[in-house]
């Protein structure tokens, strides 16, 4: 069985004691361990990047993105090697996995501009004979610690930016699904990274740990689950580091009487049921105002789920995949096993589906559920599976309580054809990413990514703009440079421009 350890200083390491098993969820079965990194092994690591610094940090911003350009290169043409990758061991369509990974090729290439963002500012004679200017100024070792459901998009999000702007990193990826991410850090030293820029250390609680309070760790970016980033941020402000930590999501669709339905329910196919669901940005909940609405909209996805096929991600013309674990099979199921018990209306029933050929596969078909309401664990909870609650209320602004009230402000989207309506509800709604007959709003490179409330621990948003703040601190500098010769008295005051 293949042995998958860490990269250190640009060379492969088996570090660690334990280890665990890397399924492929279409077949149940282990195929690859994952060693997990001891503190011991993550030290190591953050040595390396420390060591790495200095050098990498007065590398001019232009050679620094050159790397980034040509590990662009490097991406695209090892796209089905890595699209492979990701589906082997997280179970979603290929299809999908060439989406992620074109995500991530962008944010990639918005990394390749960092000489243009790493631009100051500048005033001369904001006194006399007294210039001042600002520039951005890396923060050092940086680290991340990211989910198994993006393995190459979301550490996109955070290293390229962080190393263009001259820190170096630590990356600790998801030991479900290491592969495709270790894989892109070997073609980032293909492209030109130095030995100890990047490093990659595959681990669980210990390995984050020692990354959470180790000083030498200047900032911290996490994507997961709402408790986790809650503890990642405590801890690591506690540390005194820069922390961003993305949490949860319950993202709700609001159906307006005047929406062009078919349309709205084929975009709400893929925003429910893409990736089986493993998405923040997913779909989860439908608010359809009105009763006629509402049942319009049950019974047009009820036709389009009929029509889905489910198999392995590998497989041609299949629609959705596995989930990632048997734990998180079991966990969803458990779910729509609630919601039935709480008196929702299971519409379509996906427990119980056998792929033939994939027996012992993780695959649970497309759930709907009607008459969804607050009180339910289905409502308040984010299954991060492939279920799908329909909600009934009477008016737009009833609907934009549910949402507001939600402890989660990660996505929501409108479908509408008024445009006052679709403006109320964009200037107003409580959450950080929005769209309008969109109904996966999620930001392109050069944009920043993030939510409100209990979605988003910390001031600055993932990638974009925001992820140049984050991964540098500002420094100002204010200088004069007296004439030779003239001797000036003692000035007790602040200098100004009077």
């Amino acid at each position: 069985m293949q042995s998958i350890g860490h990269l250190i200083d640009g060379k492969s390491v088996q570090g660690g004691t334990r280890s665990q098993d890397v399924f492929n969820p279409a077949t149940g079965k282990a195929e690859k361990r994952v060693l997990l990194a001891d503190r011991v092994t993550v030290e190591q690591a953050i040595a390396s990047a420390q060591a790495a610094f200095p050098a990498w940090r007065n590398t001019p911003a232009l050679k620094r993105a050159r790397i980034m350009s040509n590990l662009k290169v490097l991406l695209e043409q090892h796209a089905d090697e890595l699209c492979a990758l990701i589906t082997a061991e997280h179970g979603k369509v290929l299809g999908d996995s060439l989406g992620e990974l074109q995500r991530g090729i962008e944010n990639v290439e918005y990394a390749s501009y960092a000489p243009e963002l790493l631009k100051g500012e500048h005033s001369k004679n904001v006194g006399p004979a007294i210039d001042s200017w600002s520039e951005f100024q890396a923060l050092g070792v940086c680290a991340g610690i990211t989910p198994f459901n993006f393995p190459i998009m979301v550490p996109c999000w955070m290293w390229p930016m962080a190393i263009a702007c001259g820190n170096t990193f630590v990356l600790k990826p998801s030991e479900r699904d290491p592969s495709s991410t270790l894989r892109l850090a070997e073609l980032a030293l293909e492209a030109g990274l130095p030995p100890g820029v990047l490093n990659v250390v595959n681990g669980d609680k210990e390995a984050v740990d020692t990354l959470l309070t180790d000083p030498r760790v200047k900032a911290i970016s996490f994507v997961g689950s709402t408790p986790i980033a809650e503890y990642i941020y405590a801890t690591g402000c506690a540390s005194g580091k820069r922390v961003q930590a993305l949490g949860g999501a319950k993202n709700h669709a609001v159906v307006m009487p005047d929406a062009d339905i078919p349309n709205a329910v084929n975009a709400l196919m893929g925003a429910a049921y893409g990736s089986c669901g493993e998405r923040c940005m997913a779909i989860p909940l439908v608010v359809a105002i009105g009763d006629a609405t509402a049942d319009a909209v049950v019974a047009a996805l009820r036709v389009e789920i009929g029509k889905m096929k489910l198999g392995a991600g590998t497989q041609a013309g299949v629609d959705m995949g596995p989930l990632v674990t048997q734990q998180h099979y079991d966990k969803v199921v458990g779910y729509v096993n609630q919601g039935v018990a709480e008196g929702a209306t299971l519409v379509v029933d996906g427990r119980g589906v056998k792929i033939a050929g994939f027996e012992n596969g993780y695959f649970l078909g497309p759930c709907l559920f009607d008459n969804v309401t607050p009180g339910m664990k289905i409502y308040q909870d984010e299954i991060f599976g492939p279920v799908l609650g329909v909600m009934r209320v009477k008016s737009l602004q009833e609907a934009m309580n549910l949402i507001d009230a939600h402890e989660y402000g990660n996505g929501t989207c409108i479908f509408t054809r008024d445009g006052e309506a679709a403006r109320y509800f964009t200037d107003n709604i409580l959450v950080g990413m929005v769209g309008v007959n969109v109904p996966l709003p999620v930001p392109v490179a050069y944009h920043s990514f993030g939510g409100w409330k209990r979605s988003l621990f910390g001031d600055l948003h993932a990638y974009g703009p925001d992820s140049v703040r984050f991964y540098t601190k500002r420094k100002t500098i204010t200088q004069r440079w007296p004439s030779a010769g003239v001797r000036e008295g003692t000035v007790f005051s602040f200098p100004s421009s009077k």
